[in-house]
């Protein structure tokens, strides 16, 4: 958002409140990135980490894909 001129503070604000299963999303783009290309677990997991998700969360998404 900073990137499209807003201030650090509303960035932070409107990300803050939203109301997100990271867990979730995480899982969704785990499954997303098996429909069109092969990871091994850690691959994926590390895939997700540099999208931006925690470890914890990354190690969710994949579990939940199947991985």
């Amino acid at each position: 958002m900073e990137y499209e001129g807003y201030s650090t503070d509303d960035a932070t604000w409107a990300v803050d409140s939203l109301n997100v299963n990271w867990n979730e999303q995480a899982a969704k783009t785990a499954k997303d990135y098996l429909d069109y290309s092969s990871f091994s677990r850690s691959g994926l997991i590390d895939q997700l980490e540099y999208d931006g998700y925690t470890a914890t969360q990354a190690e969710y998404g994949v579990s939940q894909a199947g991985l």
